[in-house]
């Protein structure tokens, strides 16, 4: 875990410069996964929600926290039970936070410009099984993750005046006509451009295209559907690039 700490190179990470200090993160990282009881969980806390991985004074959350929502994972799963529950604490500020910042964006292994609040959700989504397992706090960020669906297009076909996508659901999509934010998917291939809803109807078959909502503060119960499971969203009419 300290390896990966030291891999990164917080400085590089963008932030608000009078609220992000990059200095805090490695230190308080390090200090929260070696913590052995609460004052020391608590210290590196302060240290990483006082400028490091969020500033908890403007309610601020910095891309340095998707980046290290692995490492705070980790120390869930890993870590003393003290330095556990102040890094879920960090979770928990982090994207509460992050839904109401939609100019910062990542990339991520599947788009290229991706909110942090969704990115955070992506990563929540990936340790659900150690999240349900991790108390009331652990089973309400999944709850909150499941608000930031993501909806992977495999196929879209015209459907009468709009547009039928076929792929994958991750997070629980709500009932109802929903607006969505598409995304250049990262694949080897040049990037290609869809319209402003999911996909236009000029869109050829079998092209991977994330699309996520457009978050709204709030909480839901988690997605019961399989993550793997082939699910098919219908649009209105289709948007050309």
């Amino acid at each position: 875990m300290l390896e990966e700490i030291d891999a990164v190179n917080w400085g590089d990470l963008p932030g608000p410069r009078d609220l992000y200090e990059p200095d805090r993160v490695a230190t308080g990282l390090r200090a929260l996964a070696t913590a052995t009881g609460l004052v020391r969980a608590a210290g590196a806390g302060s240290l990483l929600a006082g400028g490091g991985l969020v500033h908890d004074h403007s309610g601020a959350v910095f891309p340095a926290a998707v980046t290290a929502a692995p490492i705070l994972l980790a120390i869930v799963r890993d870590g003393h039970p003290d330095a556990g529950a102040t890094a879920l604490g960090l979770l928990d500020d982090a994207l509460a936070f992050a839904v109401g910042d939609r100019r910062t964006r990542v990339a991520t292994s599947y788009a290229e410009a991706v909110p942090l609040c969704c990115a955070l959700a992506g990563h929540l989504r990936r340790h659900a099984g150690l999240l349900a397992a991790s108390g009331a706090e652990g089973r309400r960020l999944l709850a909150d993750a499941a608000h930031h669906w993501r909806f992977d297009v495999q196929e879209a076909v015209t459907d009468g005046d709009g547009v039928a996508a076929f792929g994958i659901l991750a997070g629980r999509f709500p009932g109802g006509t929903q607006p969505a934010e598409p995304h250049r998917a990262r694949t080897r291939h040049p990037a290609r451009r869809t319209g402003r809803t999911v996909l236009p109807a000029q869109q050829p078959q079998s092209r991977r295209v994330p699309v996520h909502r457009r978050c709204t503060a709030g909480r839901h119960r988690p997605a019961r559907r399989p993550p793997a499971q082939l699910v098919q969203l219908r649009t209105g009419r289709p948007v050309t690039s």
